[in-house]
């Protein structure tokens, strides 16, 4: 399941959905992210995500079906917020149920270092002072998402 929207989504309940599913047997593994107040040494007072949603949609699509062809998942759940976002927002959650454990911790982290590194999300901070900035893709990130190609 894929969502991308502006409204907060509850844990428990996306767990629930998780565990729902007939197929769930084993592990889940859940990833939330959520809005720093920090970033780079500067203060951030709010942030902004923008998207394309065909673009996003798209994109979302073909890494939850990467890897449920990497690893035997029995459920994917990513849902990413955009708009303005408050600090300490939800912004991202990662879910993936799987017979193994570790079949669901790759699945998650291959999930998310994807996701951060190359998704068609456009962030804009708004920092100390009132002023805004654009964010890239931190190198790490980056890095992150290489171990997997």
């Amino acid at each position: 399941m894929i969502r991308v929207q502006e409204d907060d989504f509850d844990l428990n309940h996306e767990y629930q959905l998780l565990l729902n599913d007939d197929s769930c047997s084993g592990a889940v593994v859940m990833f939330v992210g959520r809005v720093r107040d920090l970033n780079q040494g500067h203060q951030v007072d709010q942030l902004h995500l923008e998207h394309y949603p065909e673009m996003t949609r798209k994109y979302l699509t073909h890494l939850e079906q990467q890897a449920k062809e990497l690893w035997p998942l029995e459920g994917v759940t990513i849902i990413h917020r955009v708009g303005p976002l408050k600090i300490e927002d939800k912004i991202v959650m990662v879910a993936v149920s799987s017979v193994h454990r570790e079949s669901a911790f790759e699945a998650a982290q291959y999930l998310m270092d994807l996701l951060k590194a190359n998704a068609p999300f456009w962030k804009k901070e708004v920092i100390e002072g009132g002023k805004s900035r654009w964010v890239n893709a931190d190198h790490k990130d980056k890095i992150a998402a290489l171990q997997w190609y």
